[in-house]
């Protein structure tokens, strides 16, 4: 995780929302059961294969839910592991140590498993020269978090907010009349307010990139639920002047073979919106 990451204010903010909203006033069960001056250690074991991400961030969240726990981890983010592999542990009062179980793990767990999807779908398409890259539908909150996890699985970013790219929709293309006259107007935004940011237009049949293409004053085609012959169609008609994107439904299933008709880059929703959690443990040994 970049040094940047885990000094930004806004991952402090996370992490004590997490906690307060686990703790609420107290651990009621480790209170009542627990010497307030009872050390103890723990290790952070893999159940299942996969990648991991989010270490670093696993240390923040013990030091954030009681000052003298510390966590050494034996792995680091984009690791592949395998299941029995035991990459941390964790030192400090037990108390301190149950206090930020939870937190550590939906985090690290979370991570890992959009890693480990995003690993996944990168081996699918190995051999080609398409780009695995998310979208914004991450977990509220979460995107910043979501995406470094999709840098650890091999995948690459797309916008990360709506003021970080112009991307032409359907609806944008409606409203503004045609084609041409989207990408006009944006051009003519962007050269106005001196903001340099790339230009991605969504089509939705071969008509529309040819107008796209003699209109030009753009960076990126991207390619809606195309079918795979017109989606190599679609690709040799633009002959990679510029950047072509893939999107819409795809699957593990279908990746390689999307890729297979030369696009740049497919973006895949469910490595965000529907991963699923890594299975990773946290076990009291002494």
């Amino acid at each position: 995780m970049p040094a940047d990451l885990l000094n930004d204010s806004k991952i402090g903010r996370l992490i004590e929302q997490a906690l307060q909203e686990d703790i609420g006033f107290g651990d009621v069960t480790s209170e009542s059961l627990i010497p307030e001056d009872q050390f103890g250690r723990a290790i952070l074991q893999v159940k299942e294969n996969g990648v991991l991400s989010g270490t670093e961030l696993v240390g923040l969240v013990f030091q954030y839910a009681e000052g003298g726990t510390s966590a050494t981890m034996h792995a680091k983010d984009g690791d592949v592991i395998s299941a029995g592999d035991q990459i941390g542990e964790i030192y400090g009062t037990v108390r301190g140590i149950l206090l930020g179980e939870r937190v550590a793990l939906n985090f690290l767990q979370r991570m890992s498993g959009i890693a480990t999807l995003t690993h996944k779908f990168v081996h699918a398409v190995a051999g080609t020269q398409a780009k695995i890259t998310d979208t914004r539908k991450t977990a509220p909150g979460l995107r910043m978090l979501d995406k470094k996890a999709v840098r650890d699985g091999g995948g690459v970013n797309h916008r990360f907010g709506l003021d970080q790219m112009v991307l032409i929709k359907d609806n944008h293309i409606a409203a503004a009349g045609s084609v041409a006259g989207a990408l006009t107007k944006c051009n003519y935004y962007l050269a106005e307010h001196n903001l340099d940011v790339k230009i991605v237009l969504e089509v939705t049949s071969l008509g529309q990139i040819e107008e796209a293409l003699a209109t030009g004053g753009l960076d990126r085609i991207l390619l809606d639920n195309f079918e795979l012959e017109p989606m190599a169609k679609a690709v040799q008609l633009i002959g990679h002047v510029v950047e072509v994107e893939a999107s819409g439904g795809v699957t593990l299933q279908t990746v390689k073979a999307i890729a297979e008709t030369g696009v740049d880059f497919i973006s895949v929703g469910a490595l965000t919106h529907s991963p699923k959690a890594l299975d990773i443990s946290l076990e009291l040994v002494s």
